[in-house]
């Protein structure tokens, strides 16, 4: 029963700080980066789909990405979403191929996206700390229900925080490794 109260903390722990990981990735850097279009949704034959399968989307160099629709007649509609996902991106038509240049950060929007990302990562170690008090509540159910001592609660207690601390760990180095990719020039 303990091992699978920890067990579980511990899956949903990683799959909090994987989320904050995706969410990381869509937060801009001076890089060109094909996350960065991944929440973009197209009009495709009435139906609203991701951009990636509507087109193919590559990294052209550090500052440029470029999507190259499957279909020609997708041209117009890929831009006006690019153009409507409230990304700040301007696309720029060669035939078919759509070149997207990324504009420099300003220092100020640096610094707006690394409160962004600090915020990001609070919301994730708030998370971490309410899987931490759900696994600690179905303890002292047990211990309650007289299924384990309170020896073995004091224990398993003590693994559940350790996991915890593991885990917010994780997240502080992830949030300094992005700040540190946002403030550089």
């Amino acid at each position: 029963m303990i091992e699978d109260i920890e067990k579980d903390a511990g899956q949903r722990m990683d799959k909090s700080v994987e989320s904050l990981r995706n969410d990381l990735q869509k937060i801009r850097t001076g890089r060109a980066n094909t996350s960065l279009l991944d929440q973009v949704t197209v009009s495709y034959y009435g139906t609203e789909v991701p951009l990636n399968q509507a087109a193919s989307v590559a990294v052209g160099d550090a500052r440029t990405l470029t999507v190259t629709p499957f279909e020609k007649s997708m041209v117009g509609p890929i831009e006006k979403a690019i153009m409507e996902s409230n990304l700040g991106l301007m696309p720029n038509s060669a035939g078919l191929t759509i070149r997207i240049p990324l504009p420099p950060l300003t220092e100020e929007r640096r610094k707006d996206l690394v409160k962004v990302v600090r915020g990001e990562g609070e919301q994730a170690k708030v998370a971490i700390r309410n899987i931490r008090r759900d696994a600690n509540g179905d303890l002292k159910q047990l211990l309650k229900d007289k299924d384990i001592t309170e020896d073995e609660e004091k224990q398993a207690e003590d693994r559940i925080q350790k996991l915890t601390d593991r885990h917010v760990k994780t997240i502080d180095e992830m949030l300094s490794a992005k700040e540190e990719e946002l403030m550089a020039v």
